[in-house]
């Protein structure tokens, strides 16, 4: 599928940013959010959007189906060159060749800003999102064990690192 392009997102995207997101916090295991983001809650995460922290979206026929973001990894200072990459696709548009897209346009845009590591934080149940992240070139380096609880179980989160800078 190629009849879509990615673009860093804008203010007139929350809208569609929020729903794809709310979708999957009423319905999956991606997120460990379990209530529906507010519109003041997701212009706060776009307010803290940046060259080196961006958020972009997937769009075809001028709607957003798709959208991923880099995020600090942690908020000391120590770690401002590492970041977690986020990618969620609407509901309908999946095993499209999206994901993909967009992950690997936030590799490249983590590469332009000079960051050197990528993490992926995935619920272990999510095998497709998990199989994505290694076919792009990230390695599997650990699980933490039930560290997550939504729909009443424990849930493992299965981690995941691309280094983008020589070592």
């Amino acid at each position: 599928m190629s009849d879509f392009t990615i673009r860093l997102a804008t203010a007139e995207d929350l809208e569609a940013i929020r729903a794809i997101y709310n979708y999957y916090v009423e319905r999956s295991t991606c997120t460990y959010q379990v209530e529906p983001d507010t519109a003041a809650e997701r212009a706060a995460w776009f307010r803290d959007r940046s060259a080196k922290y961006p958020a972009t979206v997937a769009e075809r026929d001028g709607a957003v189906i798709g959208w991923g973001a880099l995020s600090p990894w942690k908020s000391r200072c120590g770690y401002a060159w590492s970041a977690e990459a986020s990618v969620y696709i609407h509901h309908e548009h999946h095993r499209r060749g999206l994901g993909k897209a967009l992950l690997l346009d936030l590799i490249a845009r983590g590469r332009a800003a000079g960051l050197h590591t990528i993490i992926g934080a995935t619920s272990s149940d999510q095998t497709a999102s998990l199989a994505l992240q290694v076919s792009v070139g990230f390695e599997v380096i650990g699980t933490h064990r039930e560290v997550g609880r939504k729909f009443d179980r424990w849930l493992d989160v299965t981690y995941t690192q691309l280094m983008l800078a020589e070592r």
